[in-house]
């Protein structure tokens, strides 16, 4: 139809439609009042109003001519906002072949600052007149065809359920709400009208809008300064949910009236200019985007303020940024933030719809379910001054009562939280790498491909792309693991695109499930190329050269030795202690000298720095550095001639410093103990053992010599310890699960949560003294080079919503320092049977507040003050003990070699220092995050094997609907939903005194007998069963019949 066509038949339309308003009233409603009656943004309805007016002055000013054109631009007012959304920063290039490699040679830093240098040019190749972003990706899925019965989360469960009443409510609730999205496995709900789509109309409406565009220059003005728009044809719209109708695949155009034609589900990021100016206007802000695992629909980043993490509801406003993205985003206005309960319902610890999916403009009631606890992802070392960083993944507060009066919650700035959007992905710090399955769609030109972990949209992979096997028989697939590596995401999809990578294996396998692990969360475990292998030393055996051993102090005849795991191979620190004449001692830590055999700038330095850390599973390590230099030249093997950087103290017996030297030595173990002999030495101070009884020793020294130089070393680190808690320092121990396992097929014959002892302290307290010691001496010496780790103090909101709750509970604690932390925690555990269970539950929930250690560099702008590392309640702090297995190790050798001029400056600036750190704290974060997915592993696999497993546990949280328990066998954390509750007829939520509380009602066992009411609160103790479930490696914890009626 050309354009003369369309503007006559728009013209009888009108007049048509004058002809029906005159007659019928009330008027029908147009677009603009069935979109206002969509939008409950103030300021969308704002500008619709605005809108409205203008053209309507226009229309009247006008001749018929200008006034069926800005007619047609107000018909299409949602393709002119989408004009601004077409058009996204392209990402497909990051998963390319070729990309994939570099990105295995570089650092994700250094990948991000190209990025940024390439920018402007990618963006501009991508806006091409005339080619919508249909075409330019050809058949895209409808979203409209995801349900395909697969239900797996308790989100999609509850869809599935509704009907009836419960259906309607939350068909009224989608419509009432554009902004909440489904979900990345849920259908795309088309909210609003929408007009046919052709290449003439797309042409028409762009000749309209530069005509109204010269015509309204006021009117243009007043849209951007609502919209807060920029001229960069780039720059997000508002609201983006009433985008354009998309021309369908093949340019078929009988769609006309069709209101499934696709639209933009997601805005287009801003460019790189506007993402700039926003941050340093301060309207923008920059964080780390952290999706809820059991929610995905929740999504949170830091707030700059120190106050509630901000709030991003719905996958439309993470706009395709998935999980571990450093994301830019943009707080929305007052009206959309939301409206929150309690403190604990901001970071999506409450399950009731009533907190989760609400804001303030809503301030409505209504019914629902889909449990959100909130989970951090994040770094949970197990290093003695990172343990109290450990993030709990279950709630110790409810939330789950009805809203507060709205006008109310205006009035109290605390009871909202702000919400936001993202605007930008600085880096895409997920690998865009899942595990999952593959399933065959009929009559489709793909497969779906579905990612087990639920934050990760679905993805639609090319049929001619999978295994041919798959199209043949797609059935044999059902319980095949594979990898798929994302390659896109379009702005009018709600499902990503991708190709396989990789097919593990069967699901449940230990092996697939392992390397799947590993993929997902860019894990090196390939073999070391052989420019790296180049780089050791090519005569073997190796023996230390006598010039080098001429620049050293000798040790070689001191009593040295090693105190390791049983297992351990990489063995890179030795400690030895000996009376001086004068009653003090001489301590030494000996630490292996990595830096010797790694020289900076090589190739093996470059992959050592790359991979930052090496991973610990279950049944194997991924080690950092080749095994040659971490299990034979650097590891201080027994009865071996080893080079080490050591620190020598003269201490009292009360282990105060009279003495300190720091230098390069050569050492030999006389003995390796593991933890258990250290143990035995420490538990028998009069005993005398046999050679027998020990690892062999050193033919130098005596079985009775190591074990009084055990004894001393047991003795002074008492004291330390005494004093470093006298001084402040906090420690909060989670429990950590260990498996026995079959020596032949690796997998678990039995689990039992790890005993930390005596000796483990004894260790603990001179790697302690050692760091702090590196970390004085290496900042003394490059106040603006050195690397040091810091550890933040917790954050203030959340330690104050944990004040109130422990003064809800009537325990009395003193959150004002670390050290009043832990005194108030030592007094409150008690000493009855289930005190040590008691106090895991108050170290969860004291960890709750806290930050993560980080690495950094003292050259960056950060202040003084904020160097200190809260937990050891220190000034300075770094890690200098284990250069095998963490690179800022490493550097921090080189930084003592070169303060005691014994080698040569470090070569890199402050800059490049820390993009080392932060690069590092991102490997340190994914590899604790790998070592607890691998003991999870294990154990699912240990439930299904050995199970159902019977054991007490104790209650941490209560929900409205849930409760969270520690199973106390196992130390593992699970939550027990009510209505999955076996025999129960009945339950409810309640507040004593402002403890929460469920009451369950169990069924009685007779006519007549009574119904069994069982109390659960905080510390309650119940009875438990594991069972494993039907999906592979996933395992529930069932409650019990209690046997009395109390609990």
């Amino acid at each position: 139809m050309d354009p003369a066509q369309q503007s006559n038949k728009a013209k009888r339309n009108r007049g048509m439609r004058r002809s029906q308003n005159q007659s019928a009233t009330p008027p029908p409603k147009d677009a603009y009042a069935r979109l206002l009656s969509q939008h409950r943004s103030s300021m969308f309805a704002s500008y619709l109003a605005q809108y409205a007016q203008d053209s309507l002055t226009q229309k009247e000013a006008n001749d018929s001519s200008t006034s069926l054109q800005a007619h047609s631009d107000r018909l299409n007012l949602p393709q002119q906002k989408k004009d601004h959304v077409q058009i996204e920063f392209p990402d497909s290039s990051d998963f390319s072949p070729s990309s994939s490699k570099n990105k295995g040679e570089e650092s994700s830093l250094s990948l991000y600052m190209e990025k940024l240098s390439t920018h402007c040019d990618q963006q501009e190749c991508e806006r091409k007149p005339g080619v919508n972003e249909r075409q330019r990706r050809g058949q895209r899925r409808d979203t409209t065809a995801s349900q395909d019965g697969d239900i797996e989360s308790g989100e999609e469960l509850a869809c599935s359920r509704s009907n009836g009443p419960k259906k309607h409510q939350k068909q009224q609730k989608k419509r009432d709400d554009p902004n909440k999205n489904a979900g990345p496995k849920a259908a795309d709900v088309n909210a609003g009208p929408q007009t046919p789509t052709t290449n003439a109309r797309e042409q028409e409406e762009e000749k309209g809008r530069k005509s109204k565009k010269k015509n309204q220059p006021k009117e243009e003005k007043n849209r951007e300064a609502v919209l807060k728009l920029s001229a960069d044809p780039q720059t997000q719209s508002a609201k983006p949910k009433q985008g354009k109708s998309q021309q369908p695949a093949g340019g078929n155009c009988k769609n006309k009236g069709d209101r499934r034609s696709k639209k933009e589900v997601f805005e287009a990021y801003m460019s790189l200019e506007e993402v700039s100016h926003g941050l340093k206007r301060g309207e923008l802000y920059q964080g780390q985007l952290r999706i809820n695992p059991k929610n995905y629909n929740e999504a949170f980043i830091p707030s700059p303020d120190d106050t509630r993490d901000i709030f991003l509801d719905g996958v439309v406003a993470r706009n395709r940024a998935l999980n571990g993205d450093i994301v830019v985003i943009q707080i929305l206005p007052r009206d959309q933030w939301k409206v929150v309960k309690s403190d604990t319902d901001c970071d999506g610890t409450s399950e009731s719809d009533t907190q989760t999916e609400h804001v303030l403009r809503t301030a409505q009631k209504s019914a629902g379910h889909g449990p959100s606890p909130n989970v951090r992802a994040e770094d949970q070392s197990s290093d003695p001054e990172e343990l109290l960083g450990k993030r709990p993944d279950v709630s110790c507060a409810n939330t789950g009562e009805g809203l507060e009066d709205p006008s109310a919650s205006r009035a109290n700035a605390d009871n909202l939280q702000k919400t936001a959007k993202v605007v930008y992905i600085v880096e895409r710090k997920h690998s865009r790498a899942v595990t999952g399955h593959l399933k065959f769609l009929p009559d489709k030109p793909f497969a779906m491909f579905s990612p087990v972990d639920h934050r990760v949209p679905r993805i639609n992979i090319k049929l001619d792309d999978c295994p041919a096997e798959f199209r043949a028989n797609p059935g044999d697939f059902a319980k095949t693991l594979l990898i798929c590596q994302i390659t896109d995401w379009a702005a009018d999809s709600n499902f990503a695109e991708g190709r396989l990578a990789k097919t593990l294996g069967q699901a449940g396998e230990i092996e697939p499930e392992t390397e799947g692990i590993m993929i997902e969360y860019n894990v090196d475990f390939s073999d070391f190329p052989q420019e790296v292998l180049d780089c050791l030393p090519e005569t073997l055996p190796w023996t230390i050269p006598p010039e080098e051993i001429e620049k050293r102090r000798d040790l070689r005849k001191e009593c040295i030795f090693t105190i390791d795991p049983a297992t351990a191979r990489d063995l890179d620190d030795a400690l030895s202690c000996k009376q001086l004449p004068d009653g003090n001692f001489e301590v030494g830590v000996h630490i292996a000298d990595v830096s010797y055999f790694v020289k900076e700038g090589t190739a093996l330095d470059n992959m050592a720095s790359q991979r930052a850390t090496s991973v610990y599973l279950v049944q194997m390590v991924v080690p950092m550095l080749p095994r040659l230099l971490c299990e034979e030249l650097c590891s201080l093997n027994p009865l071996t001639d080893r080079l080490t950087f050591s620190v020598i103290w003269k201490l009292t017996p009360e282990g105060k410093i009279l003495d300190e030297w720091f230098g390069r030595s050569v050492m030999h173990s006389c003995v390796k103990l593991s933890y258990n002999d250290a143990q035995r030495l420490i538990e028998a101070p009069e005993r005398l053992f046999s050679p027998d009884e020990l690892p062999p020793i050193d033919a130098e020294h005596t079985v009775d010599e190591v074990h009084q130089a055990v004894l001393h070393l047991h003795s002074i680190a008492k004291n330390l310890r005494a004093q470093r808690f006298l001084g402040g320092a906090l420690r909060l121990d989670q429990p950590k699960l260990s498996f026995t396992l079959d020596k032949e097929t690796m997998t678990p014959q039995g689990c039992y949560i790890y005993e930390y002892r005596d000796c483990n302290k004894l260790v603990e307290e001179f790697m302690l003294l050692a760091n702090m010691a590196a970390a004085t001496h290496i900042y003394r010496a490059f106040p603006t080079l050195a690397l040091l780790r810091r550890h933040p103090p917790p954050k203030a909101k959340l330690v104050k919503e944990l004040e109130v709750l422990c003064n809800q509970l009537g325990l009395n604690m003193d959150f004002t320092s670390a050290g009043t932390i832990h005194k108030s925690l030592c007094a409150i555990y008690g000493d009855d049977e289930y005190s040590v269970y008691r106090r895991q539950v108050l170290n969860n929930m004291c960890s709750r507040p806290m930050q993560l250690a980080l690495y950094f560099c003292t050259g960056t702008r950060l202040e003084r003050e904020n160097f200190r590392h809260y937990a050891l309640n220190v000034p300075l702090y770094t890690h200098f003990t284990s250069p095998i297995r963490r690179y800022p190790d490493i550097v921090v050798h080189r930084l003592l070699v070169a303060s005691l001029n014994l080698g040569p400056l470090l070569g890199l600036s402050t800059e490049e220092v820390q993009m080392r750190a932060l690069h590092c704290n991102d490997k340190k974060t994914l590899s604790k995050k790998v070592q607890e997915l691998s003991s999870e592993l294990y154990f699912g696999v240990f439930v299904k094997e050995c199970g159902p497993l019977e054991s007490k546990a104790m209650v941490m949280g209560v929900l409205d609907k849930s409760f969270d328990v520690l199973v106390i066998k196992y130390g593992v954390q699970k939550r027990i939903y009510c209505k999955s509750v076996a025999g129960l007829d009945s339950y409810r939520y309640q507040k004593v005194e402002k403890v929460p509380q469920l009451v369950l009602v169990w069924t009685s066992d007779d006519e007549e007998s009574s119904p069994v009411e069982q109390v659960i609160s905080i510390f309650s103790v119940v009875d438990v069963q594991l069972k494993a479930d039907e999906v592979p490696l996933k395992y529930s914890a069932l409650l019990k019949r209690p046997e009395s009626t109390a609990s």
